[in-house]
């Protein structure tokens, strides 16, 4: 069993990664700004820091096998997770991607797409920018998985197709994965690591 940190893990994703980790019998460190609402957990410690504190950061993912970020990437830059992972001597890094660096069939990005909603372009850019750092990267181990272009509440299935650099889209005509799922092919990831150094994507 795995000794994970995830940061972001009051968040949407960053929850469900917690009880799929926890469901598998790894044991989490839980970082947040405020981690109040995660309770007493057996299998969890939780601790507040803000990420954007390099040295609070380090300190708190110091001695684990692996980090998962689940931070927003607009409020939280590649630089300022890859320095204090590599720093704290943990060598892989696991992150909560987007959709908008995914690919079309016609080979443009989604975010690039005419459609592709404008409150959402600060977040998809600043996504697609933390991946082209990632693949700069030389010394970690990592992988960032983006999610379908709806990332959404819902059931946990198990059922779901795994792709590379393009969006999946249902039979149905729809991209989407639930936060549940997402969870279950992030931590599969963990145990059986198939992307190192790479993108992958989960979608129905």
């Amino acid at each position: 069993m795995s000794k994970i940190a995830i940061i972001g893990a009051t968040g949407r994703a960053g929850s469900q990664l917690l009880e799929e980790a926890l469901r598998r019998g790894h044991s989490v460190t839980a970082i947040a700004r405020d981690t109040s609402k995660i309770g007493q957990r057996t299998g969890v410690v939780s601790q507040n820091v803000d990420a954007l504190d390099s040295a609070a950061l380090q300190a708190a993912v110091a001695g684990h096998d692996l980090v998962i970020s689940a931070a927003h990437f607009a409020t939280l830059p590649a630089s300022a997770v890859i320095g204090p992972v590599k720093k704290a001597g943990v060598n892989r890094l696991l992150v909560v991607g987007g959709a908008g660096s995914l690919l079309l069939p016609d080979g443009t990005r989604v975010i690039d797409s005419p459609g592709f909603p404008a409150e959402y372009k600060a977040e998809a850019g600043a996504g697609a920018e933390f991946l082209e750092n990632l693949r700069q990267e030389r010394d970690l181990d990592w992988t960032f998985l983006s999610p379908s272009a709806e990332f959404v509440e819902g059931q946990r299935t198990g059922k779901f197709r795994i792709g590379k650099d393009d969006l999946l889209v249902s039979s149905e005509g729809r991209s989407w994965i639930t936060f549940a799922d997402f969870a279950i092919a992030m931590l599969d990831e963990v145990e059986a690591p198939k992307h190192i150094r790479q993108r992958f994507t989960v979608g129905y």
